[in-house]
């Protein structure tokens, strides 16, 4: 009897035929409520989700069968990871699949945001013609700090020595990474190092708010933020006033603590409308590593890891960023 898995999010319509050719058979749901997911997941061996879910305790004890939940994409946030691994179930992400896509987004709002393309076009859109004004700064020469340095911030720098950047990463949980394009750096030469920096952390309790105004306080010089990982690592009203302050000379952000724009807090609504009139502020609505390539490459990436578990060659799952 083929063992059967569940997608409950919109995928790229590759994903059906690959996990068939693997030998399961697919039920491909994409309009399947979290309610109707709790209740039939008790018949399935494998999980296929993007953002759907929030797989919680409770939901991984109803999981009598299930062998792997697949998550296409990189951040694991909103899946209960020691629940899961207490019940042997095996957690596959796909960071290796939109890698590239978030490494070309993120210079592009670097260089959008450096050279006040994005004000430079609204002006010249209402006949006003300000070239000194829209005066850029160049990329070469500056150091880059990385703040998490898995395939997200392995692949930035890759794209960043081109620029002629210096690139400098600090990341928790590894060591010995240095290499021809990047130095591996402690916080404190972070702090006294970096004219950019930019976030590729997963969302965990420990990096939750980790950006807030006594981290900006520590660098030595004014910095621009780039926040591609989740929003709720950098502390908006902190953003705001190391702006205001000139702590900071600008952010580009594709991330929100709060990306449901029309459930504001009273606060979330102040802090977020003074960002929007600011000229040194870029925003994109989380889609870095959202390309149409990616959509795709996330399939291919997720069904060979689940190729791999069936054949035992992958023991843990990679879950990092």
């Amino acid at each position: 009897m083929l063992k059967s898995v569940l997608i409950v999010d919109e995928m790229h319509p590759s994903i059906v035929p690959l996990l068939e050719n693997e030998g399961y058979k697919v039920d491909y749901e994409p309009q399947v409520t979290a309610g109707e997911v709790l209740d039939r997941v008790a018949d399935y061996s494998g999980l296929v989700v993007r953002s759907k879910l929030v797989i919680n305790k409770l939901f991984i004890e109803k999981c009598v069968k299930l062998e792997f939940i697949a998550r296409a994409g990189a951040g694991m946030d909103q899946i209960d990871v020691k629940a899961a691994e207490s019940k042997g179930i095996y957690l596959l992400n796909a960071p290796e699949g939109n890698q590239d896509a978030l490494a070309e987004h993120s210079i592009a709002m670097l260089l959008t945001l450096f050279n006040n393309l994005l004000v430079g076009d609204t002006q010249i859109r209402n006949k006003v013609w300000d070239r000194e004004g829209n005066r850029g700064y160049e990329l070469k020469g500056k150091t880059v700090a990385i703040i998490g340095f898995g395939h997200m911030g392995d692949a930035f720098a890759r794209r960043l020595t081109s620029f002629g950047c210096k690139v400098i990463a600090y990341d928790k949980f590894k060591r010995g990474f240095s290499n021809m394009r990047v130095e591996e750096a402690s916080m404190m030469e972070v702090y006294v190092e970096a004219d950019i920096v930019s976030l590729n952390v997963p969302l965990t309790g420990e990096t939750r708010q980790m950006v807030n105004a006594e981290f900006f306080e520590r660098f030595q010089k004014p910095i621009w933020l780039l926040n591609t990982s989740r929003g709720e690592v950098v502390v908006l009203r902190d953003l705001l006033a190391g702006l205001k302050s000139g702590k900071i000379r600008g952010a580009a952000l594709d991330v929100l603590e709060n990306e449901k724009l029309h459930s504001f807090t009273p606060e979330q609504e102040s802090t977020f409308g003074q960002l929007t009139q600011m000229k040194n502020v870029l925003f994109s609505p989380h889609v870095a590593g959202w390309s149409f390539e990616s959509y795709e490459r996330i399939n291919q990436v997720l069904v060979e890891k689940i190729r791999k578990l069936k054949l035992k060659e992958t023991k843990t799952p990679s879950t990092s960023l």
